[in-house]
């Protein structure tokens, strides 16, 4: 199983990935060893997740989640839902 989920980062910017084991992910996105975007903007924290079945799946879902506007992300956040 894959995760593609949401951070929500110290400046309030949303940072959206995939990964294998999120919580893994997650500690290494704070220690610095992350993503570059979210290196200068520590700590962050997971706000969105949702599981799909192969890494093709997660990669198509997080590029469809990479171009929503902000208010788009924020509903799917709030709601759990497009």
């Amino acid at each position: 199983m894959w995760t593609v989920y949401i951070l929500c980062c110290s400046d309030n910017s949303l940072y959206t990935g995939i990964a294998k084991n999120v919580e893994r992910r997650i500690s290494l996105h704070n220690a610095g060893r992350g993503a570059k975007y979210t290196r200068s903007r520590r700590p962050v924290r997971l706000v969105y997740s949702e599981s799909v079945v192969t890494r093709a799946e997660a990669l198509r879902r997080e590029s469809a989640i990479k171009r929503l506007e902000r208010d788009e992300k924020k509903k799917l956040i709030d709601t759990g839902t497009d």
